[in-house]
């Protein structure tokens, strides 16, 4: 098992200490979110906002505006929830260049409960224009996506999960804004995966594959821009897509992936993910049974076209 992601985050954010434009504003979170390894190393660029979203949102555009590239950090639940309004009207309408990074997304959260389990937050980072949205696998991918972040200009969502997950990259991978990757291949079946859902689509093609049946296995760290000519290319090889996700079907990985296809290459399609309920409270194995989001369940799909 690897380091959790937000472990890597805050890895990513002392690195870019070096950069003196960089500034990390938290919300009364920072050991939680790790943004306090960066205020460790650089206390004068850190900025405790308290439990104050809509605030910490409209500093970081004002830091934007002086030419600082500000990293506000807070749980996803409250960063896109609370702040959606100062997301939409301070930052992404002028595309300032602030970077929103949401911890704690999908149900993994566990025991805290469905108040603080963000299941629409790419649904509704998705629907803002001059957003870019990232969603990270591991640890190795957290921590180029967080340098990659800070080098585009613009308005980007990094969504980052609670829990430890396995590594599925070395030092040689190199992430960039807006490009899948192709990480098995299969003729029967593609497997399209983003955040921690990438670890179980791998091993579900291992389970299939024991059964005689290969998958493609993509990985998908941006939401948007998507990759849309390596999902084309994808299910043009196989003719039958399942996406998988940690979050609402609605307006997240699968929404885009069918939206698109849709459109350019109609094609069979399954969505793991959470289907329009609520999350609940409970362990984050627990969880991830409860709500079918489980390498078995993603084999399960893969059988039922």
């Amino acid at each position: 098992m690897g380091i959790a992601i937000r472990e890597a985050y805050g890895q990513a954010l002392v690195e870019l200490s070096n950069n003196p434009n960089v500034v990390v504003l938290d919300a009364d979170l920072a050991k939680a979110t790790k943004t306090i390894e960066f205020k460790k190393v650089c206390p004068e660029r850190f900025f405790d906002m308290g439990i104050s979203e809509q605030d910490m949102i409209a500093t970081a555009a004002g830091f934007a505006t002086c030419g600082k590239i500000p990293f506000a950090t807070t749980f996803a639940i409250f960063a896109v929830g609370r702040a959606f309004e100062q997301i939409r009207n301070s930052v992404a309408y002028p595309k300032l260049n602030v970077k929103i990074v949401g911890t704690h997304a999908g149900v993994t959260v566990g025991y805290d409960g469905g108040s603080h389990q963000a299941i629409e937050d790419i649904s509704l980072m998705r629907s803002v224009p001059n957003m870019v949205i990232l969603n990270p696998a591991d640890a190795i991918e957290a921590k180029q996506a967080t340098h990659a972040a800070a080098e585009y200009y613009g308005p980007v969502y990094i969504r980052i999960s609670r829990i430890a997950t396995p590594a599925i990259h070395n030092e040689s991978y190199k992430f960039e804004i807006g490009k899948g990757e192709v990480l098995r291949e299969g003729e029967d079946v593609a497997i399209i995966a983003t955040g921690i859902m990438v670890s179980k689509a791998l091993e579900a093609a291992d389970k299939l594959a024991a059964e005689g049946s290969r998958a493609t296995v993509v990985n998908i760290p941006t939401i948007k821009p998507l990759d849309k000519e390596l999902i084309i290319k994808v299910a043009q090889k196989t003719g039958k897509v399942v996406t998988a996700e940690e979050h609402s079907v609605i307006g997240g990985l699968g929404a885009a992936v069918c939206e698109m296809l849709s459109q350019e290459m109609p094609t069979k399609t399954k969505m793991i993910g959470i289907q329009d309920s609520f999350g609940c409270s409970g362990s984050p194995d627990e969880l991830l049974k409860h709500y079918k989001l489980t390498a078995e369940d993603i084999v399960e799909a893969v059988k039922s076209f």
